[in-house]
C-alpha cells in the first residue's frame, strides 16, 4: 500500500445558501480544491462524492456524473457515497484506498449537501432514515429524541450536567467566531443554551447542529510525489471505518458509541501514535452530548469526565485537546454529506499552519471523527504534518 496525501482543499461557506444551487456549491469547492492542488484537471483519475439526501431534498440523483459533467471531469468515473451522516468520511477513506493501493494516483473527494430548499419538519423526516425506519423513524423517534436518550443515560451513570453539555456549545460557537466558513459566527453564553427551547429534554435548540447548505473538496495523491504539486501536503497515516447496530436498543451500551471506540483504537495501531500524541481534532457534535461522548470514546478522557473537561475548559484552543476548532457542526454547521470533507479541511488548514485565528500551536498530527446516524457508522482519519 503506498502513502497517500492530501496536496488540495477547499470549501464553500456554510450557511442557508438560499440564492445557489446543490451544483454552484460543488464547482466552488471542487475548484479552490483543483486550484490549490497544482493540478491540471486531465491529471485527476476518479473522484468520490459523499452525499445522504439529494434525491429527497431536491429531486436530484446521479450525483455522481452530474458532478463530473459539471466539473468539466469527464469521462472520468466518479462515485456518490452514502452512509447517513458520515458519507464525506467514507467517501474520503474510498478516495484514501484508490490512490494507496495503486488503481489511481490522483483523486478528487467531495461531500455535499443542500438542505435548506424543504422545511424543518420534512428535513428532519429525511434524515430519520439515518436510523433504522421500521424499529425508529416509523415509531416516531427522532435523532435529538435519540440523542436525548444517550445524554438522559450518560447524565445517569456519570453526572454529566446540562451546564457541562451547554459548554460544549459555548466553545464550539467561540471557535466558530474565528471562523469565516462557519454558519454561525456567533458568540453564545451557557445561559443561552440552558434559556433556549426544548427540542427533546434535555437537548435544547443550542445544543443541536443546524440545518445547512455547503460543500468541501479535497485532492489526494501519492505521498511520494506530493510535493511536486503542493509545497504542504498532509499525510494521511491511519483510515478506518466500524460499523455498529442501525437500531439505538439494539447496542450494549446508551452512553457511548462503540464503533469510534473500535475505530479509534485501530486508527491509532495504523498510525502507530496513542491519543495523547494528537494535537487537534475534528469529532462528530451533531448534539453536544455527541462531543462528549466522542472526546470520551476516542481515548482523550476517560469514560465518564468528557463532560467534566468541557466545562472546564481542556477542549478550547489552549486546553489540553483542542476540539472542533472549526466551530463543529454545531456552530461551522453541518451539511450531512460535507461534514466528513469539511473535517479534513479544517485539519489540513491547521497542520499547514493557515488557521489564522483559530490555529492550534505547534500542531504536527490531526484527528477526524464522522459519525453516521446515531453510531451506526463511525470513519476515524489520522493526519500529520510532513
Amino acid at each position: 500500500m503506498r502513502k497517500v496525501a492530501i496536496i488540495g482543499i477547499g470549501m464553500t461557506k456554510f450557511g442557508e445558501h438560499w440564492e445557489r444551487g446543490f451544483r454552484n456549491l460543488v464547482i466552488e469547492a471542487g475548484i479552490k480544491a483543483m486550484e490549490d492542488s497544482g493540478l491540471q484537471g486531465n491529471e485527476i483519475s476518479a473522484g468520490y462524492v459523499g452525499n445522504m439526501a439529494s434525491g429527497s431534498l431536491i429531486g436530484q440523483e446521479h450525483v455522481g456524473a452530474l458532478i463530473a459533467d459539471q466539473m468539466g471531469l469527464n469521462p472520468i468515473p466518479i462515485t456518490r457515497v452514502e452512509a447517513a451522516c458520515a458519507s464525506g468520511g467514507v467517501a474520503l477513506r474510498q478516495g484514501y484506498l484508490a490512490v494507496a493501493s495503486g488503481a489511481h494516483d490522483f483523486v478528487v473527494v467531495g461531500g455535499v449537501e443542500k438542505m435548506n430548499d424543504l422545511d424543518t419538519t420534512s428535513v428532519s423526516e429525511i434524515l430519520g432514515g439515518a436510523g433504522d425506519e421500521e424499529w425508529e423513524l416509523f415509531l416516531g423517534a427522532t435523532f435529538p429524541g435519540l440523542y436525548a436518550l444517550m445524554a438522559k443515560r450518560h447524565m445517569y451513570e456519570y453526572g454529566t450536567t446540562e451546564e457541562m453539555m451547554a459548554s460544549v456549545a459555548v466553545k464550539n460557537h467561540e471557535h466558530g467566531s474565528r471562523n469565516p466558513y462557519a454558519q454561525f459566527q456567533n458568540k453564545i453564553t451557557i445561559d443561552t443554551v440552558m434559556n433556549s427551547k426544548m427540542v427533546a429534554d434535555p437537548l435544547k435548540v443550542f445544543d443541536c447542529s443546524p440545518i445547512t447548505d455547503g460543500a468541501a473538496a479535497v485532492v489526494l495523491a501519492p505521498l511520494d510525489v506530493a510535493k511536486k504539486y503542493n509545497a504542504q501536503p498532509i499525510e494521511i497515516v491511519a483510515s478506518v471505518q466500524i460499523s455498529d447496530t442501525i437500531a439505538l436498543h439494539s447496542r450494549e451500551k446508551l452512553s457511548e458509541i462503540k464503533a469510534t471506540k473500535i475505530a479509534a483504537q485501530k486508527a491509532f495501531e495504523i498510525a502507530k501514535i496513542t491519543p495523547k500524541d494528537i494535537n487537534v481534532a475534528e469529532v462528530h457534535d451533531c448534539f453536544t452530548i455527541a462531543e462528549i461522548m466522542a472526546i470520551e470514546d476516542l481515548g482523550f478522557f476517560k469514560k465518564g469526565e468528557g463532560g467534566k473537561a468541557s466545562l472546564e475548559g481542556k477542549t478550547g484552543l489552549n486546553g489540553e485537546i483542542p476540539i472542533n476548532t472549526s466551530g463543529g457542526l454545531k456552530s461551522a454547521g453541518h451539511p450531512v454529506g460535507a461534514t466528513g470533507i469539511k473535517q479534513a479541511v479544517e485539519i489540513t488548514w491547521q497542520l499547514r499552519e493557515k488557521a489564522e485565528a483559530r490555529q492550534v500551536a505547534d500542531a504536527e498530527i490531526g484527528l477526524t471523527h464522522n459519525v453516521g446516524g446515531s453510531g451506526a457508522t463511525v470513519v476515524v482519519h489520522i493526519f500529520k504534518k510532513t
